[in-house]
């Protein structure tokens, strides 16, 4: 369209649009062509939440994206149409600058298995007509670990490098080479995305061989090296990641930027930890983020001068700094935050934000004590109870067992829920979930716990998970910051001695005079921890027990509930078996304060509600690099991100879950990992925060709930890495294809001398130009006219739906692939037997694939 012209229609039902500088105006991108970039043009794409949860209003993404080679003509017609656009849709839009080769997360967060950058520009006489999709020869360089990103290279050994992944594509054959060093997520990773391309560009009808070790691949790399040439020489070593980690990115420090007559003003005005009040909403500010990404944030009430200069301003500040001219650059409006912006500040409140709607879409619940438990709506719900941090009411098994002489002991079920400061326990507690037995571990740790105990705590609770094999949720738990489900375990009777357990439960020697803190006004909530007896360690909102010689005083602040005296009264049938006695704050006998050492001065006045603050849940791949955390965001994450040999960790403020794949092989790693991800937070998150690990296969509800939807079947077998490259039991291993395509094009008559001949080239050669073409228009929309085989007649047009569907694979239509009998419906079709496009099925996993066809008669 052109940019001086009407603004596009934004159809409703589409989450993405993409458009592409061409002759200074914009094209609409084809969606079978999303993902595809080429170096010499700049690109819009708006993101509009379409999920069925989202709450209306919710803030979209506009980026401005900018490919390495694109020229001034492009870049300024593409950033004319992004202000038009971002006017259009108003303040609830997060504005992104993003360079080629350094976007965001959230950029890169759209384009599954990944990105494809595309050598040159678009052709400007494209039209939307038919190519030969097989006529293609060209090396993708393979990089990136949870965000994958596929560049075209020069075909030559010389681009090859040991630590990465490289695909030769040459049409009905792509051969993908793994660097020796590459890890085996790395790998599988690109093996994704080598899936993706054959399914989109080539209807599923290429071969695929993977060298894994090229002694073991003589046919591939026979291939290979007919096109290649014979390598010279050793091949170039890993290229070291540029990884930003945690450390680097707490770094940050804010500027108000204002004009002082002629001249701009950028003054530093804070380091962490930032507070919320620190932006005025008639003001203009910059958040630097150790130089690995700029946030630009405007008040409500900034002129609209200043809006439009803001990425100006970014800039400028970026070239004063010395930054790079990547660095990615993010413009967020008042009441408009982005959750990574928010996740800056120690604490965000939505009430200061008064026009931005809450951020949490799944309806959020702040009090726990106002929601009557109904375990079979925590069962079927799992938002609530993931909300709620509860899998079920508490009713089910309980075991415990103490750390003492470095083993674990086992605690008398009498004395369940009697711990003491000094040790650490295991807390196993098992229920049943929809007709299946599910465990937590709690690995609970008292303050005044050694070194080595705590280390036995880790190494016990290994030992009980491989007698478990592997099914125990574990959640590491610091006294004081337990959670609702582990408070509600033991019905309010939970009780913090600050001795030191014996070997038969509580410690012999006790002091006569001892003052326990009740903390709580229902069964989740409820905790009782001793203080020091002395009365600077009452409050007045709260329930005290003084328990001395022959009697145990219950003292009630003024401010405190008739809930929290009920439970004050459960806790102390625990404490003590001596005869009770009532006292109101303000009429306490003199013997109450003798007890205390006499009256001092305590916290009396009213307390306020905890805010509970805001925020919305993040999702990470965790990896490590020289010894520190390196995260990756998923952002609008769903199930279809978590892989078998990923390491995540979600974050929902309130606890910390670390997920392991299957494959995972850094679990052991992985609750340092969130110890070390809660250290470097830049909005100085508390160290007792919870951390949960949980293994694939065996999630809770309360880590499920986080997700728009779960597939509890999910994890059914699905082909691995090693499994397409081995051949998985009961089907026809892949390679073995592969090496039957070899054989058929009868190498023996090519050149031995290590240059690909003339019938080698001509057999191979290809056009990069029209693949270009190809993957700009995307798969041709209303048919297939591809030739599948010598002795198959080519079809052209879509088949009607009854000739494919519940038919005998001999008799399908003449040159119809059985396995992918769906790829021959019209698009129209397609959406109405499947309920999507051809190219979201064919994102979705193989297995899942194979599943619908079943149901739908495609199989």
């Amino acid at each position: 369209m052109d940019i001086s012209k009407g603004l596009p229609a934004i159809q409703g039902h589409r989450d993405l649009h993409i458009w592409i500088t061409e002759d200074q105006k914009m094209v609409p991108v084809p969606e079978g062509a999303y993902g595809n970039f080429f170096e010499e043009h700049c690109y819009v794409v708006l993101h509009v939440p379409q999920s069925p949860k989202a709450t209306p209003g919710a803030s979209s993404d506009l980026h401005y994206w900018v490919g390495k080679e694109a020229g001034a003509e492009a870049q300024g017609a593409a950033a004319t149409f992004v202000q038009r656009l971002q006017e259009e849709r108003g303040a609830l839009t997060v504005l992104h600058r993003e360079a080629q080769a350094h976007e965001s997360d959230c950029f890169r967060s759209y384009f599954r298995p990944g990105i494809i950058y595309r050598k040159g520009g678009l052709p400007s006489d494209l039209k939307h007509v038919e190519t030969n999709m097989f006529n293609i020869q060209r090396l993708l360089h393979i990089k990136g670990r949870k965000h994958v990103s596929a560049t075209e290279v020069e075909l030559s050994w010389n681009s090859f490098n040991k630590g990465d992944i490289f695909l030769l594509d040459l049409g009905k054959m792509m051969i993908q080479w793994n660097g020796p060093k590459t890890s085996i997520s790395e790998k599988a990773r690109g093996l994704a995305l080598t899936y993706s391309l054959r399914d989109r560009e080539r209807g599923g009808r290429a071969q695929i061989g993977v060298v894994d070790d090229e002694v073991k691949a003589p046919d591939l790399m026979q291939i290979m090296e007919s096109v290649l040439g014979r390598r010279v020489g050793s091949l170039r070593a890993a290229m070291p990641n540029k990884d930003i980690n945690q450390l680097q990115k707490a770094n940050i420090r804010l500027y108000h930027v204002y004009e002082k007559g002629k001249d701009l003003v950028v003054l530093e005005l804070a380091t962490p930890p930032l507070t919320q009040d620190l932006l005025q909403e008639e003001d203009f500010y910059i958040l630097d983020q150790g130089g690995f990404k700029i946030y630009v944030w405007q008040g409500r009430m900034s002129s609209l001068q200043e809006r439009k200069a803001a990425f100006s301003r970014a800039a400028g500040f970026i070239q004063a700094k010395g930054y790079p001219t990547y660095t990615n650059v993010e413009v967020v409006n008042d009441g408009a935050e982005s959750a990574a912006f928010k996740q800056l500040f120690r604490i965000w409140s939505e009430k200061r934000s008064r026009n931005r709607s809450r951020n949490r879409q799944l309806g959020r619940i702040d009090k726990l004590t106002h929601v009557k438990l109904d375990v079979g709506k925590l069962h079927s719900q799992p938002e609530l109870a993931a909300q709620l941090r509860m899998v079920d009411d508490g009713s089910g098994k309980v075991e415990v067992w103490c750390m003492q002489d470095l083993r674990r002991q086992p605690v008398d079920p009498k004395h369940h829920g009697q711990l003491c400061a000094g040790n650490c326990y295991l807390v196993l507690y098992t229920y049943q979930r929809l007709g299946r037995v599910q465990y937590i571990l709690y690995l609970w740790q008292g303050h005044q716990a050694t070194a080595d105990e705590i280390e036995a705590l880790n190494s016990n609770a290994e030992e009980l998970d491989a007698m478990y094999r592997g099914a125990l949720v574990q959640e590491h738990v610091t006294m004081g910051s337990e959670p609702p489900h582990f408070l509600a375990i033991f019905q309010g009777q939970l009780v913090v001695f600050q001795e030191r357990a014996g070997h038969h439960g509580r410690g012999q020697s006790a002091p006569t005079t001892r003052l326990f803190h009740v903390q709580g006004a229902d069964s989740y909530s409820t905790r009782t921890v001793e203080v020091p007896a002395r009365a600077a360690s009452l409050n007045s909102n709260d329930v005290f027990l003084l328990v001395i010689a022959g009697v145990c005083y219950l003292w009630f602040g003024k401010g405190c509930n008739g809930d929290q005296r009920e439970m004050a009264r459960v806790a102390v049938t625990v404490i003590s078996k001596k005869n009770e006695e009532t006292v109101l704050e303000g009429q306490e006998p003199p013997h109450f304060w003798e007890a205390l050492g006499g009256r001092a001065p305590y916290p009396s006045n009213k307390r306020l509600p905890e805010e509970v603050p805001s925020v919305q849940p993040r999702l990470f791949e965790c990896s490590s690099q020289m010894g520190c955390l390196v995260l990756a965001e998923v952002v609008f994450f769903s199930q279809e991100d978590l892989g078998q040999y990923d390491v995540m960790l979600l974050d929902t403020w309130q606890e910390i879950f670390l997920w392991l794949g299957g494959a995972a092989g850094a679990w052991k790693e992985a609750v340092a990992w969130g110890q070390e991800y809660l250290k470097a937070h830049p909005a100085g998150r508390s160290l007792a925060t919870p951390i949960v690990l949980v293994k694939q296969g065996h999630e809770p509800p309360t880590f499920t709930g986080w997700f728009f939807t779960w597939d509890p079947y999910k994890w059914t077998p699905d082909p691995s890495h090693k499994e397409v490259l081995e051949g998985s039991p009961g089907t026809a291993s892949p390679i073995s294809e592969i090496t039957a395509e070899v054989n058929s094009f009868r190498l023996s008559r090519w050149p031995g001398d290590g240059r690909a001949g003339a019938m080698a080239l001509q057999a191979l050669k290809g056009s990069q130009d029209s693949s270009r073409n190809e993957l700009m228009r995307g798969p041709k929309l209303g048919g297939v006219s591809t030739s599948v085989s010598s002795t198959r007649a080519s079809i052209n047009g879509a088949l009607p739906r009854e000739q494919l569907m519940h038919q005998a694979a001999e008799d399908l239509p003449e040159g119809v692939d059985p396995a992918r009998r769906e790829f021959y419906l019209s698009d129209s079709d397609f959406q109405d037997i499947f309920g999507k496009s051809k190219e979201e099925f064919y994102s979705m996993a193989t297995w899942r694939q194979r599943q619908e066809k079943k149901q739908l008669g495609f199989f």
